[in-house]
């Protein structure tokens, strides 16, 4: 009965794991495009001339490009980081780490060196 409940928590947890990701990646693009219809795109509404719609085109590139690289950037971190904790925390642990019963006891030199001169 009990791992029946692990299980279902288990994919439970997946699942929105992944869903979180897959969040991260749906407002990546949808930035992506509101970056591109409210930056670039407005050199080109109204009735402008050809060598307005260029000239406005160069002035606006490179703060569309500043802003939209910096924040869809962070995004890509963000989503990485994520994902490489997921894998840690969620898929490696469901998988191999068994509790035995144990008591956690973390290394260190002290305890190292009693047990060396006690042999």
């Amino acid at each position: 009965m009990i791992e029946t409940i692990e299980f279902v928590l288990g994919a439970v947890s997946n699942t929105a794991s992944y869903l979180r990701l897959w969040a991260l990646s749906l407002a990546h693009s949808q930035l992506g495009e509101v970056f591109l219809e409210q930056g670039l795109s407005k050199a080109w509404t109204g009735n402008p001339s050809l060598v307005m719609a260029i000239l406005k085109s160069f002035v606006l590139w490179f703060p569309f490009w500043g802003v939209t690289m910096a924040v869809l950037m962070m995004m890509d971190v963000m989503e990485c980081a994520l994902h490489t904790v997921r894998l840690h925390w969620v898929e490696f642990q469901n998988k191999f780490f068994h509790g035995q019963g144990y008591l956690y006891v973390p290394f260190t030199f002290k305890s190292h060196k009693e047990t060396a001169m006690s042999k």
